[in-house]
């Protein structure tokens, strides 16, 4: 299991790095693998950082939608940097990747807000995700009805 850790942690700091610069994920992504390739100092891209950061990419819009609009006393653009970025993160894998149980998702989104953000984020980042969990059905629906 530490490696999903790790690879969720490289995951979001490729979102937060894109975030940060105004550029595209996939173009961070892809500048993480080059430097992992040609630096053996940094540490390789797993294959499961790949699937996250891709699968947001795919899904970005509708991500951004659903934390906007759940997002009470907060909009997106106000929103601390590494908060909207986590929540990205585990909105992604909550509501699309099957194979990771929900707590997992919520338990490794709150640790990662523990270690990069402020004393609040943690439990923003539980009821926001948590609230999501629950309308897991409903935005599963939507999605499909969208493809």
């Amino acid at each position: 299991m530490a490696a999903r850790n790790t690879a969720r942690k490289r995951a979001f700091q490729i979102l937060f790095e894109g975030d940060q610069r105004g550029a595209d994920v996939l173009t961070v992504l892809a500048d993480w693998i080059r430097h992992a390739r040609s630096d053996t100092r940094q540490p390789p891209v797993s294959e499961y950082t790949m699937q996250l950061v891709e699968g947001y990419a795919g899904h970005a819009t509708r991500i951004d939608e659903l934390i906007a609009q759940y997002a009470v006393g907060w909009t997106l653009d106000r929103m601390p940097v590494v908060d909207r970025n986590i929540l990205r993160l585990g909105a992604y894998e909550l509501i699309w990747v099957d194979e990771t149980p929900d707590a997992v998702v919520l338990d490794e989104m709150v640790q990662l807000a523990k270690e990069f953000s402020t004393d609040e984020s943690p439990s923003f980042v539980n009821g926001l995700l948590g609230r999501l969990k629950d309308l897991k059905p409903s935005l599963r629906r939507d999605a499909s009805s969208e493809a």
